[in-house]
């Protein structure tokens, strides 16, 4: 079939599902009312069809361990990991007022968590969990909180995860036994507590787990009346674009599915293994078995060829032999293996021999997984033994032992392909890149990205098991289920960027019809779905973006295509959030890999899960150009999504301080409008005698006027400095701020000096008494901050001024201010 015919058939196809009788009188009903909130609790996974709503009643932040000076000491040492020491160990997390915890990951000693001791959450005052970290995320305690809502290391690599959306009406308070080290806590914050129900860790939530552990096999949203499948056979020559689908009639696109034969599933044999490093002056020693006919005997060692140049020298019952090494460094994600020929000297006659390897040099330590002995005996060599290094009973049969320890763990690496497997795999990422997934909505071109890219997987065709999109890679399947509203119409287009043409697959889009979701989708109350896609070279001192946007939109996800240098530096760089023009970011992490939820570069290999995975690590040995690595992971943010109202801007560095050199591709997921949902009505300057005086601004105790010069967290390299005066009140401080009297609730941001932590003020609005504004963070170097406080429209709609009064906690340091400015919802 031609590309022109098997267009106008889709399009005939989808319009025909559409209009069919009755449909629209059945999804009448289907979409729910828009909340300022959104889903809430397990909601937030029950009714994923409810993703695309828009609304200024939430917004999202983090508590990390990130280092509060711009440098790289993101919980090595827990400098930043506490906000403050309490009876009960180290708070990571606090918070007043009503509110969700969305996600919560932490990592150590390689992924093992159990020295971090025990985990209490207390919402609104009650413990709703108090248990051993390491037993929460085996899933020890039982529903809700097992796989996949919670992870280890093995099933997540290198992290460990919470993903139990827990709501909150008061207070939220999180603290571990010990100090975590890595940690980062993502929060929501509501300007009231209306419709919010305080976690209940008694429900199961059987239907949530059930829906969680089919991701990547089966549409998660619930079944949308009236809903049809329109299918298309692939027909694309290079430079051509073929219509998969088009509608007139308003409603809802559910699902997508392509098959692509032509791009197959090249798998590398992978093996996890558990080893040990010892650095100078260390050594290891173990026993093996040798046949006594021996004419020499061939040792090899299994190794992480990551770190570079190792060498050791190695003896035979005392006497030298030879020596492992020097090593090439030849990046993560392959195994190595070195041999070594024992002469007959040493090995002849004996049934037994006892190796020593001691340190010599390396760029590190010296690493060791596994040894194999092969006697050489009548002209070949045979198998005699092998010690499996971290096994504590094979240790204990070979005598192992080891001094100088500065490293135990595992590694998931793969093996080498061949020739053949390396022609395919080139193929299909050909494809992968090449082929262009693009969808309009009433007019629009909101989605323009890469295939592979837009379903969790760029580098290859590799499993994916997402809970919005997955890739069957057997069968070269791609599908994908985010909920896509539209007001008047829709298409959708495959484009073949590539100089493959492709002749195979098919394509299937699912819609539904849906006079609700459509007349959201006019009111604003709904944004469009959409991607933002780009490629290129990272850029020295600048965050690689993921999104930067102007309007009202909300942030969902991201999928990552990296190709960098062979150690990975390129991971230790922070993802940072700037939503509606903060220079302070809400969100600030810790690396790369932490922020896919995994840890230590991902040591445990590739993996997929509902939330987050690193689906495709490719070396130079299979399949990434030479000298480089090629590392892709995805992330959704579901109980965690970033709305914003005016405009966001999420990044995500390249290296400790932007300073490693990588390519990059990135495919943001995301609900959005043009329109902005929040205009700028006043701005309050302290010290500003004219400012203060127009705002009613008394205090019997406003502070004196203070200059600060300093840097906001998260600057980038080469930010300017800000000075501004401040003011930092002891008593109450009382002050009035225009508002737009159509508002839908009022955000009032504060310019602050944080040098104090622990700031809090009792807040008042026209006499009525609001929940506490408190800020547990602060930093002595990088003082300024910027933070928000949300007016609920119970207390600000139909006015055009409010009264706000801030009264000092008891206790609590000054309240530190430089300006405060309303931001009216629209």
């Amino acid at each position: 079939m031609g590309t022109a015919a098997a267009s106008a058939l889709a399009a005939a196809l989808f319009l025909g599902a559409a209009q069919v009788p009755g449909a629209e009188a059945a999804g009448s009903g289907s979409a729910p009312k828009a909340a300022d909130k959104g889903p809430v609790g397990w909601d937030t996974y029950r009714r994923l069809d409810r993703m695309p709503e828009l609304g200024g009643g939430a917004r999202t932040a983090q508590f990390s361990s990130f280092d509060r000076t711009g440098g790289n000491e993101d919980g090595f040492d827990g400098r930043y990991a506490c906000l403050r020491q309490s009876a009960a160990g180290c708070v990571i997390a606090e918070r007043s007022g009503a509110g969700e915890v969305g996600a919560i990951w932490f990592t150590r000693d390689e992924g093992d968590v159990r020295r971090t001791g025990r985990i209490t959450i207390e919402l609104d005052g009650e413990k709703v969990v108090d248990a051993p970290l390491q037993d929460l995320v085996d899933g020890k305690l039982g529903a809700p909180f097992v796989h996949p809502l919670v992870a280890d290391a093995d099933q997540t690599s290198g992290g460990v995860y919470i993903e139990v959306p827990m709501p909150f009406r008061e207070s939220m308070r999180i603290t571990t036994e010990h100090n975590p080290l890595f940690h980062h806590v993502s929060y929501r914050t509501f300007d009231d507590a209306e419709g919010i129900t305080t976690f209940d860790p008694a429900d199961p939530a059987q239907d949530v787990v059930d829906t969680l552990k089919a991701a990547g096999s089966a549409d998660p949203k619930p079944a949308q009346p009236g809903a049809k499948t329109t299918s298309s056979q692939l027909d694309l020559a290079p430079g051509a674009s073929q219509t998969l689908a088009a509608s007139d009639t308003p409603g809802l696109l559910s699902a997508l599915k392509l098959t692509l034969p032509q791009a197959p599933y090249v798998q590398a044999g992978s093996e996890t293994d558990e080893g040990r490093a010892f650095g100078k002056d260390g050594s290891s020693t173990f026993t093996v078995k040798v046949d006594p006919a021996n004419q020499g005997v061939r040792l090899s060692r299994r190794y992480d060829p990551m770190i570079g140049r190792q060498t050791a020298s190695v003896t035979v019952d005392g006497q030298p032999a030879g020596q492992w090494g020097p090593s090439g460094a030849q990046g993560a994600g392959l195994w190595a293996e070195q041999s070594l020929d024992l002469p007959a000297a040493l090995t002849a006659g004996k049934s037994r021999i006892t190796v020593e390897n001691a340190f010599v040099s390396s760029d590190l330590d010296v690493n060791e997984f596994r040894y194999r002995a092969e006697s050489a005996v009548g002209g070949g060599h045979r198998l005699s033994d092998t010690v499996d290094v971290g096994d504590p009973a094979d240790e204990s049969a070979h005598g192992y032992r080891i001094t100088g320890q500065t490293w135990e763990g595992v590694r998931t690496y793969d093996h080498a392909l061949d020739e053949a497997q390396r022609a395919k795999l080139a193929a299909a990422r050909k494809l992968l890149t090449g082929l262009r997934l693009r969808i309009s909505f009433d007019g629009e071109r909101t989605v323009d990205s890469p295939l592979g890219e837009f379903f969790g997987s760029g580098h290859a065709v590799a499993p994916v098991d997402s809970l919005m999109s997955g890739i069957d890679a057997p069968r070269s399947a791609f599908s994908s289920w985010w909920a896509m509203p539209y007001a008047e119409n829709a298409e959708v287009q495959l484009y073949n960027g590539s100089d493959t043409a492709v002749t195979e697959g098919t394509a299937e889009v699912t819609a539904a019809p849906s006079k609700e979701h459509a007349a959201a989708v006019a009111a604003g109350t709904e944004g469009h779905f959409r991607t933002s896609s780009h490629a290129g070279p990272t850029t020295p001192g600048k965050d690689w973006s993921f999104l930067g946007a102007e309007g009202e939109g909300k942030f969902t996800g991201v999928s990552h295509t990296m190709t960098g240098a062979l150690n990975r530096n390129f991971l230790e760089g922070d993802e940072r959030s700037y939503a509606d023009g903060s220079r302070t970011p809400e969100i600030h992490g810790t690396g790369s890999e932490d922020f896919y939820q995994s840890g230590w570069y991902f040591n445990r290999g590739a993996y997929s899960a509902p939330f987050n995975g690193n689906p495709a690590h490719l070396t130079p040995a299979t399949g990434c150009p030479a000298e480089r690595d090629c590392t892709g992971a995805y992330r959704l943010l579901i109980a965690d999504a970033v709305p914003f109202t005016t405009g966001l801007d999420f990044g995500i560095e390249h290296g400790p301080t932007n300073d490693q050199q990588a390519d990059y591709s990135s495919t943001a997921y995301w609900y959005g409008r043009a329109e902005k949902g929040a205009e700028t009505t006043d701005t309050l300057v302290l010290g500003d005698e004219q400012s203060e005086r127009q705002h009613g601004y008394t205090s019997a105790d406003p502070g004196a006027v203070t200059p600060l010069d300093s840097r906001f967290e998260g600057d980038r390299t080469g930010a300017p400095r800000l000075t501004a005066d401040t003011r930092a009140a002891k008593a109450a401080v009382t002050f009035s701020l225009a508002v737009d009297s159509g508002n839908g609730g009022v955000r009032l941001r504060r310019l602050a000096d944080q040098r104090e932590a622990g700031q809090r003020v009792a807040v008042s609005v026209d006499g009525v008494r609001l929940a506490d504004w408190s800020q547990p963070l602060g930093n002595g170097e990088r003082r300024w901050l910027e933070d928000v406080y949300q007016l609920p429209a119970s207390v600000t709609a139909g006015k055009d001024s409010v009264e706000v009064t801030l009264t000092p906690a008891e206790g609590a340091p000054a309240w530190s201010a430089a300006r405060y400015e309303a931001l009216s919802l629209k």
